[in-house]
């Protein structure tokens, strides 16, 4: 496949298919459930993966006087909460219809001190019974030694079935790596663009979606029957754009979108720059068709992302400008 070209029926309806997605998202709720110990750095760490003292607002009563709501914007709580053999039988059952509900457990390891005790561990077992979206927060790996091993022990303790991310609050070490573990178990409950835009720290976020769009569309540019790419090409690539303006908090109309989109299967921004982009496409192997979608699809995702971050306004010859200057840079670095 050499050709790409645009529908406008296939384009409205992969736009209103996107923002119908996008507004029941930012309707919804997260609730995060932190356990571990007082010193484990359980707020200096929730401060960093949102970017701001969100701790510092205090605690807010829950359903009981065990678990302390900590509410962010409405629509996102992280609640301190304690292991399940520390508290009286009735605030017991309270905790763990709290621990079921819960959307992330956040399951906080001090690096520093004794890995996975007993104790940990006994909570643990109790939890995953009824809810298994949990990771593992090894926190103050900046105080310790042979962090691949502690790693290895948690895993072998746990037979690898949950992630394990080391990190470090103070200095900021894998914030990035425990956020896209949180994005990971986010997106399967159709939540993680409600997370990804009350963060701080979008860049990391969006290299991700672009980079995840841009495969995908190398993969759909490799099929060999002739036109069946076209309807899921227009939506990974109208998708990325509406999960970019919502990301970044601006708006994005059918009108610019469709504009944006014409301009990039009329103008060809990839096909210009197959050779040079390929090398960057995940998964574009040697297919001109892939190499045609995937560069198509990442320059398209990396000048939003430009504009956005840099306040420019967006139009068809700033993206088709932009679009040229990262790949002309990704080619000369």
């Amino acid at each position: 496949m050499t050709d790409f070209k645009f529908n406008e029926n296939d384009f409205n309806k992969a736009y209103d298919d996107e923002m119908k997605k996008v507004n029941e998202q930012l309707e919804k709720e997260i609730v995060f459930a932190m356990i571990g110990d007082v010193n484990a750095g359980k707020s200096s760490t929730l401060n960093r993966l949102i970017g701001e003292e969100v701790a510092s607002v205090g605690a807010e009563p829950g359903e009981t006087v065990i678990v302390k709501k900590y509410p962010y914007k409405d629509k996102i709580i992280f609640a301190d909460t304690p292991g399940l053999d520390d508290i009286n039988n009735k605030n017991s059952e309270e905790t763990l219809k709290f621990y079921k509900e819960a959307d992330v457990i956040l399951f906080f390891l001090n690096a520093a001190g004794t890995v996975f005790s007993e104790g940990e561990k006994k909570h643990f077992d109790n939890i995953r019974k009824v809810n298994k979206n949990i990771i593992f927060v090894l926190n103050k790996i900046d105080a310790a030694e042979d962090i691949p091993n502690l790693v290895k022990y948690v895993q072998d303790k746990t037979n690898y079935d949950f992630k394990v991310t080391p990190i470090s609050s103070r200095t900021g070490q894998n914030v990035d790596m425990l956020r896209n573990a949180i994005l990971d178990i986010l997106k399967e409950k159709n939540k993680d663009i409600l997370f990804a835009r009350q963060i701080k720290e979008k860049s990391s976020t969006a290299n991700k979606w672009i980079l995840a769009a841009a495969s995908s569309a190398a993969a759909v540019g490799a099929v060999p029957l002739p036109g069946s790419d076209i309807i899921p090409l227009t939506s990974i690539q109208v998708g990325l754009m509406v999960k970019l303006a919502t990301l970044y908090e601006k708006p994005l109309s059918k009108d610019r979108a469709k504009e944006l989109a014409i301009a990039t299967f009329a103008g060809n921004i990839g096909k210009s720059l197959f050779r040079q982009a390929v090398k960057f496409i995940p998964g574009a192997g040697s297919a001109a068709g892939a190499g045609i979608a995937g560069s198509m699809t990442l320059g398209l995702g990396y000048a939003i992302k430009y504009a956005y971050e840099n306040d420019i306004e967006l139009n068809a010859e700033i993206l088709k400008t932009l679009s040229k200057s990262f790949m002309k840079d990704k080619v000369e670095s």
